[in-house]
């Protein structure tokens, strides 16, 4: 991964979460993100974070919209305590996204979360964030949708519109030998293996390409825009 961010002199880095296995870090002082972040992303080429205007990314806290985590938290201990009222929590959470997104003036929009939204992998789709989330993407034009959760690289084309779904989950638990086959017209690439995926993007081109662990290029896909042009 450091030597493609030097070769492609990327401007920043996205994380789409898992980084911190099994149960996250316990402070600011835990030596797990030192072992499992700092001395894993050291290349020189991977210490960069800069912003364009013409692209605007959106974040968006996933994990409270997962009904399972909440009935079913398979021995698992969460502490909700910072967004009880869950129901209040998600209901200001997509309003502020609506919001947001509406008011962007970027050319590309580009929303981030943990969990799917589509996926022929392990985990699949995510029918919390089809019903709330997907319809605020799909209303404000929403280019691109990235994710982690399943443990695999793979590029959704969504038939309905135009937006695409990529999931760079292969950094780590990957080889998992299933996946929920899908529509060939939908499920443009899927791989069942460690990488990344890297996203170059102008006024009028984006262009995701998708890499194994040796650098070798597994897909590539680009998306274009007309550019405007004003007489005075």
């Amino acid at each position: 991964m450091g030597i493609i961010g030097e070769k492609l002199d990327v401007d920043f880095v996205i994380s789409t979460g898992d980084n911190f296995y099994d149960r996250g870090l316990k402070g600011t002082g835990d030596s797990a993100f030192e072992e499992s972040f700092s001395k894993i992303y050291n290349a020189p080429s991977l210490q960069k974070e800069w912003y364009s205007e013409i692209v605007e990314f959106f974040f968006v806290d996933t994990t409270p919209f997962v009904d399972k985590y909440f009935i079913d938290p398979e021995d698992e201990v969460y502490d909700w305590k910072g967004i009880l009222p869950r129901r209040n929590y998600l209901s200001t959470l997509l309003k502020e996204l609506d919001s947001s997104i509406k008011d962007s003036n970027a050319k590309w929009k580009i929303v981030v979360g943990h969990h799917t939204l589509k996926s022929a992998g392990t985990h699949g789709d995510t029918q919390e964030l089809l019903h709330h989330l997907l319809p605020i993407l799909e209303e404000n034009k929403v280019d691109f949708y990235l994710n982690g959760h399943d443990h695999c690289l793979q590029h959704i084309s969504s038939i309905n519109s135009p937006l695409q779904y990529f999931t760079s989950g292969g950094g780590s638990k990957a080889w998992r030998g299933d996946i929920n086959w899908m529509d060939p017209k939908e499920l443009k690439f899927y791989y069942d293996g460690q990488g990344f995926m890297s996203l170059q993007i102008t006024h009028s081109q984006a262009n995701f390409t998708f890499f194994d662990i040796f650098g070798n290029i597994l897909h590539q896909w680009a998306s274009t825009k007309p550019l405007l042009h004003s007489a005075i």
